[in-house]
C-alpha cells in the first residue's frame, strides 16, 4: 500500500524535489526492503548462474577453438609434409625419366651403331664377294663359315644357313681339349688371319666397340635432342627385365611407348661382364628396338620353372623372350602390347587372355588336336605345336623343343618302312660357339661327342642316365651331321677320329637320312601311336601313379612347380637352386591329365571329301578335260587361284598375244569317289572358259594392248596372276617398267618403274592373310627388285597416297649378264635367280647375297627355277638339264632329259616336280632324287605353262595349240606306291 501510494505521489509530484525527498524516505526504503527483497535475491541467483553458464559456454567455445586451430596447425604440417613428399617424388620421377631418357638414347646409338656397321658389311660383302665389283679381290678365297640363321618357316623350322662373320675353326679350342684329355697329337700351327675389307668389317662389329661420340657439347646436345624427338611417343611402361637367348640371359630394362618396344642391356651388371664377347657377338637384342606393327604373337612362358616370361614372335620369323620379376609385370607387359594373342595359326582369338593363357587353357581351346585327328596337319607339324604351348622355345636351350624317335633300325643296310619291327613302341619311355660356353669353353671328350645315331640310339636303350629323346632338326636338317667348318673334334679311345656323325647303312648321306626319318615319322605305325608318346611327354603319364607305373620320372627339380624361387630369402640358397635347375633342364609343361585321343584311322577318313591322305579312285581316266581358246594363240602362262573362299576361283590364261581368260573353277573333281557323289556332278567340268573368251563378245576387257619391247620373247616368265585372280602383272615394256591390270575391266591400274633396262621376268611368292606377297622383278640390268604387293589396297607398296612411286624392299645384285628367270619363296625369305651366263644366285629378302648356285660343267644357261617351302630348288638348264640344290647350296641330285622343257613346279610338299615340254608329255618325277614316278600320254601339242589346283588334284597346262588340259594328278598314290623301301 505505501509502495502504492509512493508511486502516486511519484505520479502526481510536480517537482523534482518531491521526487527526490519521497525516494529518500525511510517509508519508501523500508517499504522496497520488504517487498522486493526476495525479488532481488531471484536476480542475484539468476545471475549467478548466468556467470556460471556463460562461463561453461566459453571454456566449451575456448577449447573447440584450441581444437580446430590445432587441426589446422596438423592439416598444415600434413599438407607441408605431403608437398614436401610430391616435390622430392616429382623429383625422383624426373630423375627417373631423364635416366629411362639416357638409357634410350644410349640404346638408339648403339642400335644405329650396329645398323651402320651391318650396312657396311653388307656393302662391302656386295663389292668384295666372287660376284661383287671387287670380286676378283683374294677376299673370296677366304675361308668361308656358316652357322644356322634364326628365320623360321611356318612349321617353326630352323633350316636356312648364313655366313658367319664371326666364324673360326676353334683351333685353340682343339689344342686345349687335346692338351686336357690327354691326346698326344703334333700342334698344329694358327691360321694367319688375312686383313682385307671384310675382316675389317668384322672388326668394327666387334661387340667391345667403344660407342662414345665425338665433338663438341653442343652438338652432342644436339643430337641427343635429336633422338629424344625420335623416340616414339611416352614410355608407357618400363620394368626390369632379363633377355633369354642361348647361353645367354642379360639383365637390362624394357621400356614400351605408344609404337614401340626397346630393351637396354645393363652393361654394368657384374653377370653381363662375365659373359664372353665371343658368345654376345651373336646375342641380337642387347640394345633391341622391335615396333609394333612386327609383332605376330605373344606367348607366356616359362624360366626357371617359373611363370614370369614372354616370347614374342616378329613379322621377320625371329622371337625374342624376357624374364621379369613377376607374373604381376607380365601381365602390365602383356596389356601394353598389341592385342595379337599367339597369333593365327592354332585357332584361337588373338586377345591378350590367350596371350596370357596356360599351356593347358591354349590346348583345350586350340582346334589343332582336331585337325591332327582329321589328318589335316602331319605328325610334325603337331608336334611342333605341342611343343610351342607347353613352352619349349629356341631361345632357352633348358627348354628346347622335343621329339621322339621312332625308328630301331639304324644298322640294317636296307630299311622296310613296312615292318613293323623297325618302329619304337611310343608307349614306353625310351651349335658349336653356344656349347664351348656351356662346355666351360672346350670340346666335349671325343667318346661323349655325338658322334654316331646308332651308338646313341644304342646309348638310350642301355644307359639310365641317358634319357634323351630327339630334338626337330633331327627331322629337317641334314647339315647339322656334317662338320661343314672343320672342326677338330678329337679321337675316339678306338682311335676312330670324330668329324661327320656316323649314319646308318641305309642312309648313304645326312639328306637321306633326314628325309627317311621324316618319312617314318609321318608313317601310319607313327601316327596311330604317336597320342602315347604325347601322354608321357605332354599327358597324363608325365607325373603321378601313372609316370611311376610307366617309368616315366625325372628329378623333382625339373618339374613345373616344384619350387617358387621367390619365397627363398637366401640369395645364395636362391642362386644354387637356380643353378640345380639349369643343370637339370625342365620338363614341359602338362597339357592334359587325361588319355590323348588317337588319330583316326586312314581308312576311315580315305572317303571323305577332300582327304588330304588318300586317292579315291586309282583307275580314273588321266585327262579329265580339254579346252580350246578361240584365239588359237599358244597358252603361255596358267594361274591357279581355285580356293573356295575366293570371290572368283579361277585358272587364268595368258596367251602369247597377251589375251588373258578369267576361266572359272568348279569345284568337283576332289569329290570323284566320295559318298554322295553324283552322275550330274560328272558331267561338270572343273573348269568353264570365260565367257567373254566364249562369246567373243568383250575381247576389249581382254586383250592387254600396251606395246612391249620388240626383243622380248613373250614366255610364262612375263606374267603375274595375284592370289585373288583380280589382277595381273605384265612386263617387258620398252619403257623399262611394269604393269599391273585388272582381270575385271582390262584396264592399267598402275605403272612400276625402278630398273634401269628392259624389265625381263617376274615372279610372286605365296600370299598371306590379306593377299599380301613379295614381287620380284628381274631386268637385263642385271638386277633384281623386290617388290611389296598390298591385297588390301591392290597395288605395288603399301603406301595407296604414293602408288605413282613405290620403292622397292630391297635391291639384288650379283649377276653379270640379263636375268632370265626368278622364284621367290617369302617362307623361307629367299630369290634365287638365273642369268643368261653365270650361276644361279641365293638372296634373302632383305637383299643379302647368301651363296651361288654353281651346276656342273654342262648346267650353264638356267632356263627355269622352281623352289619349294620345303627347301628344294630344282633349276632347269639348256637342253632338258635339271639339278636339284638345297637352299644351303648342296646339289643333292641332276638328271637330263630328252626334251626342251617349258614348264615346271613343285607339288605343295616340295616332294615331287611336274615337268613338261615341247614333246607334250606331262612328267612327275621324285624331287629328291628324279626318280621318275609316272608319264601321262602324250598331247598333240607342246606344253608351255602348267600350274596345280588348290588341292594338289589337277594339273592344268597352257598348250601351244591355244589350249588348255586339266589332269587328274595323285601324288599320294605315287608316295605310297615307291616310297616303302630304302
Amino acid at each position: 500500500m505505501p509502495v502504492k501510494m509512493g508511486l502516486v505521489c511519484m505520479k502526481s509530484s510536480t517537482s523534482v524535489v518531491e521526487l527526490v525527498m519521497l525516494l529518500c524516505s525511510q517509508e519508501w526504503q523500508n517499504s522496497i526492503q520488504k517487498n522486493a527483497g526476495l525479488a532481488f535475491i531471484e536476480l542475484i541467483n539468476e545471475g549467478r548462474l548466468l556467470c556460471h553458464a556463460m562461463k561453461d559456454h566459453i571454456v566449451r567455445v575456448a577449447n573447440e577453438a584450441e581444437f580446430i586451430l590445432n587441426r589446422q596447425r596438423a592439416e598444415d604440417v600434413h599438407k607441408h609434409a605431403e608437398f614436401e613428399s610430391n616435390c622430392a617424388q616429382y623429383a625422383a620421377d624426373r630423375k627417373d625419366e631423364e635416366k629411362m631418357c639416357d638409357h634410350l638414347i644410349s640404346a638408339a646409338k648403339h642400335r644405329d651403331h650396329v645398323t651402320a656397321n651391318q650396312l657396311q658389311a653388307e656393302i662391302l660383302n656386295i663389292l668384295t664377294n666372287k660376284h661383287g665389283a671387287w670380286g676378283v679381290l683374294s677376299v673370296s678365297q677366304l675361308h668361308d663359315f656358316w652357322r644356322l640363321d634364326y628365320w623360321e618357316d611356318d612349321l617353326r623350322r630352323r633350316r636356312r644357313f648364313v655366313r658367319n662373320a664371326f666364324g673360326s675353326t676353334h683351333l685353340d679350342i682343339a689344342l686345349k681339349t687335346l692338351e686336357e684329355y690327354g691326346t698326344e697329337e703334333e700342334e698344329e700351327e694358327g691360321v694367319k688371319s688375312k686383313k682385307s675389307f671384310r675382316s675389317q668389317a668384322v672388326a668394327n662389329q666387334s661387340p667391345e666397340t667403344e660407342l662414345m661420340l665425338e665433338g663438341d657439347d653442343d652438338a652432342v646436345s644436339l643430337l641427343q635432342e635429336k633422338e629424344i624427338d625420335n623416340l616414339a611417343g611416352p614410355v608407357v611402361l618400363s620394368t626390369p627385365a632379363q633377355l633369354v637367348a642361348p647361353v645367354v640371359v642379360a639383365r637390362g630394362t624394357l621400356s614400351i611407348t605408344t609404337t614401340e618396344i626397346y630393351f637396354e642391356v645393363d652393361e654394368d651388371d657384374p653377370a653381363f661382364k662375365k659373359i664372353d664377347a665371343k658368345v654376345l657377338a651373336y646375342s641380337e637384342g642387347l640394345h633391341g628396338k622391335w615396333m609394333f606393327s612386327e609383332i605376330r604373337a605373344v606367348f607366356s612362358r616359362r624360366y626357371l620353372l617359373q611363370n614370369t616370361g614372354l616370347e614374342v614372335f616378329m613379322a621377320n620369323r625371329t622371337s625374342v623372350m624376357f624374364n621379369f620379376p613377376d607374373q604381376a609385370t607380365v601381365k602390365k607387359v602383356v596389356y601394353s602390347l598389341p592385342r595379337v594373342g599367339v597369333g593365327t595359326s592354332y585357332g584361337l582369338p588373338q586377345a591378350r587372355r590367350i596371350s596370357l593363357a596356360t599351356p593347358r587353357q591354349l590346348f583345350k581351346s586350340s582346334n589343332m588336336t582336331q585337325r591332327w585327328q582329321r589328318r589335316e596337319i602331319s605328325n610334325f607339324e603337331y608336334l611342333m605345336f605341342l611343343n610351342t604351348i607347353a613352352g619349349r622355345t629356341y631361345n632357352d636351350l633348358n627348354q628346347y623343343p622335343i621329339f621322339p624317335w621312332v625308328l630301331t633300325n639304324y644298322e640294317s643296310e636296307e630299311l622296310d618302312l613296312t615292318l613293323p619291327g623297325n618302329f619304337r613302341d611310343l608307349s614306353k619311355e625310351p651349335f658349336t660357339t653356344f656349347f664351348l660356353n656351356a662346355n666351360d669353353n672346350k670340346f666335349d671328350h671325343p667318346d661323349r661327342t655325338f658322334s654316331s645315331i646308332a651308338r646313341s640310339w644304342r646309348n638310350c636303350q642301355r644307359n639310365t642316365s641317358d634319357v634323351k629323346e630327339l630334338i626337330p632338326e633331327f627331322y629337317y636338317l641334314p647339315e647339322m651331321f656334317v662338320n661343314s667348318n672343320g672342326y677338330e673334334l678329337g679321337v675316339r679311345d678306338d682311335g676312330a677320329p670324330v668329324c661327320d656323325v656316323d649314319l646308318p647303312p641305309w642312309a648313304k648321306k645326312p639328306e637321306d637320312f633326314v628325309r627317311i626319318n621324316r618319312m617314318a615319322l609321318e608313317s601310319e605305325f607313327v601316327s596311330c601311336q604317336l597320342h602315347q608318346w604325347v601322354d608321357l611327354v605332354f599327358g597324363y603319364k608325365q607325373r603321378g601313379p601313372e609316370a611311376v607305373r610307366a617309368l616315366n620320372l625325372f628329378h623333382y627339380l625339373s618339374y613345373e612347380g616344384s619350387v617358387a624361387l621367390e619365397t627363398i630369402p637366401d640369395p645364395l640358397q636362391r642362386e644354387a637352386m637356380e643353378t640345380q635347375i639349369l643343370c637339370l633342364g625342365q620338363v614341359p609343361s602338362q597339357l592334359l591329365i587325361e588319355p590323348h585321343p588317337p588319330r583316326s584311322s586312314a581308312m576311315h577318313l580315305c572317303f571323305l571329301p577332300q582327304s588330304p591322305l588318300m586317292f579315291k579312285d586309282q583307275m580314273q581316266q588321266d585327262v579329265i578335260m580339254v579346252l580350246k581358246f578361240p584365239s588359237n594363240s599358244p597358252v603361255t602362262h596358267v594361274a591357279a587361284n581355285t580356293l573356295p573362299h575366293l570371290s572368283v576361283p579361277a585358272a587364268v590364261t595368258v596367251t602369247c598375244s597377251r589375251l588373258f581368260a578369267v576361266n572359272r573353277w568348279h569345284n568337283t573333281v576332289g569329290l570323284r569317289g566320295a559318298p554322295g557323289y553324283s552322275l550330274e556332278q560328272a558331267h561338270h567340268l572343273p573348269i568353264e572358259m570365260d565367257p567373254l573368251i566364249a562369246n567373243n563378245s568383250g575381247m576389249n576387257k581382254r586383250q592387254i594392248t600396251d606395246l612391249v619391247d620388240q626383243s622380248i620373247q613373250i614366255n610364262t616368265h612375263c606374267f603375274v596372276v595375284t592370289a585373288d585372280n583380280r589382277y595381273i602383272l605384265v612386263c617387258g615394256f620398252w619403257d623399262k617398267s611394269f604393269r599391273v591390270y585388272s582381270t575385271e575391266t582390262g584396264k592399267l591400274t598402275q605403272i612400276v618403274f625402278g630398273h634401269w633396262d628392259v624389265v625381263t621376268c617376274l615372279a610372286r611368292s605365296e600370299s598371306y592373310i590379306g593377299g599380301d606377297c613379295y614381287i620380284v622383278s628381274g631386268s637385263r640390268d642385271a638386277t633384281l627388285l623386290l617388290w611389296y604387293w598390298s591385297g588390301r589396297h591392290h597395288i605395288i607398296g603399301d603406301n595407296p597416297n604414293n602408288s605413282d612411286y613405290p620403292a622397292p624392299r630391297a635391291v639384288l645384285t650379283g649377276h653379270d649378264h640379263e636375268v632370265v628367270c626368278v622364284s621367290v619363296c617369302a617362307e623361307l625369305g629367299l630369290v634365287i635367280s638365273g642369268a643368261k651366263e653365270g650361276p644361279c644366285l641365293v638372296h634373302t629378302i632383305t637383299g643379302d647375297l647368301l651363296r651361288a648356285l654353281e651346276g656342273p660343267e654342262n648346267c650353264l644357261r638356267p632356263q627355269l627355277i622352281s623352289v619349294s617351302s620345303e627347301g628344294h630348288c630344282i633349276i632347269c638348264y639348256e637342253r632338258g638339264r635339271f639339278c636339284n640344290f638345297s637352299i644351303n647350296g648342296k646339289l643333292l641330285a641332276q638328271m637330263e632329259v630328252n626334251d626342251s622343257t617349258r614348264a615346271i613346279l613343285l607339288s605343295s610338299d616340295g616332294q615331287n616336280l611336274v615337268t613338261g615340254g615341247d614333246n607334250g608329255v606331262v612328267e612327275v618325277w621324285q624331287a629328291c632324287d628324279f626318280k621318275q614316278l609316272y608319264i601321262y600320254p602324250g598331247c598333240d601339242a607342246g606344253i608351255r605353262a602348267m600350274d596345280l589346283s588348290h588341292d594338289q588334284r589337277t594339273l592344268i597346262t597352257g598348250m601351244a595349240s591355244g589350249s588348255i588340259v586339266a589332269f587328274n594328278i595323285d601324288f599320294n598314290r605315287w608316295h605310297y606306291e615307291h616310297q616303302n623301301r630304302y
